[in-house]
């Protein structure tokens, strides 16, 4: 089985790498993928060097699933092609999230509507992820009806370039390139993205458009609020849900901790709750902060964090592609 990781070089190629040891995910051939400049670098997978080799030269040896980390417009350009030579292609970028066609997987919500026909699978943004997961769990039993989330995001998010920026800025320099329109280093930006006609941001837009999408529930009433803050770890949600049923507080914290992938942490009177600090570099989406909403009936608060480039990117991808692999190839 051949396997490639298409922007191996990046900070969730990085990731990639990471987790596929820890998943100890089985292959025959390891490839490892990125642009012309990247070309000819080592990467090291299970003890293992790998040298790096461009797109035209990863198609030639027709890997049985790709794992793209490489940005929208290479995946755009690339993805189909490799589809079409029968790789099973898992995409990191947004470009095929809300496209009909194309299924947008998470793996404890609705890994089950995969098919072998489905040779581009779109994995979700990082802030989509977290939120599906727990979103999920309390839909099957209480019934969605609202929810209110604001997001606290790391600078991660947005690659080398904003983990640059705020540490440029923290050794009290002006940096040349900057991430985003103001400083980042003691402040917080509220803006993810571009803004749209509509005055919310693409981050924003997507946490709607992709949560509607993975739980089938194109009506739900969801609005967020975007956050970039100085933060490596992770990125953090503050969640109000309100649901159509009557929840017991208790059970509702049963059902949480015994959902796949979700570890609860969540005991306020020893200030135990989950940080940026917690869910660096773990797979888990963590939960804290449950409590009821006194000013409206059937609604809880919660507070959310993930590393996003783990369960956000990188682990999220792989679990999909065990998947294919268990089930698609022989």
């Amino acid at each position: 089985m051949k396997l490639a990781v298409v922007g191996v070089t990046g900070m969730v190629g990085a990731s990639l790498l990471k987790v596929l040891e820890e998943y100890k995910f089985e292959f025959d051939e390891f490839i490892p993928v990125a642009s012309e400049k990247s070309v000819g670098k080592s990467v090291y997978l299970l003890g293992k060097e790998y040298k790096v080799v461009s797109l035209e030269q990863a198609l030639e040896q027709k890997p049985d699933i790709a794992i793209f980390s490489a940005g929208k417009s290479v995946s755009l350009d690339w993805a189909p092609k490799f589809a079409s030579n029968n790789c099973f292609v898992v995409d990191n970028s947004s470009a095929w999230r809300m496209d009909k066609d194309i299924p947008l997987i998470i793996p404890e919500v609705n890994i089950s509507i995969l098919e072998n026909y489905n040779k581009i699978i779109a994995n979700p943004n990082c802030s989509t992820i977290q939120l599906a997961v727990v979103l999920w769990a309390l839909h099957l039993k209480y019934k969605l009806k609202r929810v209110v989330v604001s997001t606290y995001q790391s600078v991660t998010g947005t690659g080398h370039k904003g983990v640059n920026q705020l540490m440029v800025e923290r050794a009290g320099k002006k940096p040349e390139n900057m991430a985003y329109p103001h400083q980042i280093d003691l402040n917080c930006i509220p803006q993810g993205g571009e803004f749209l006609e509509n005055d919310y941001t693409e981050e924003e837009m997507k946490l709607v458009h992709e949560t509607r999408k993975i739980l089938n529930l194109p009506e739900l009433k969801l609005t967020s609020t975007v956050v970039r803050v100085p933060v490596l770890g992770g990125h953090s949600e503050s969640v109000n849900v309100e649901f159509e049923n009557e929840f017991d507080i208790s059970e509702l914290r049963d059902i949480l901790e015994e959902t796949d992938g979700v570890s609860l942490l969540d005991n306020p009177q020893k200030s135990i709750y989950p940080m940026p600090l917690t869910a660096e570099n773990s797979n888990l989406i963590f939960v804290g902060r449950v409590r009821r909403d006194e000013s409206c009936e059937n609604a809880v608060n919660m507070w959310i964090v993930a590393d996003n480039l783990r369960k956000g990117a990188a682990s999220n991808a792989v679990q999909i592609a065990q998947y294919i692999c268990d089930n698609f190839i022989e």
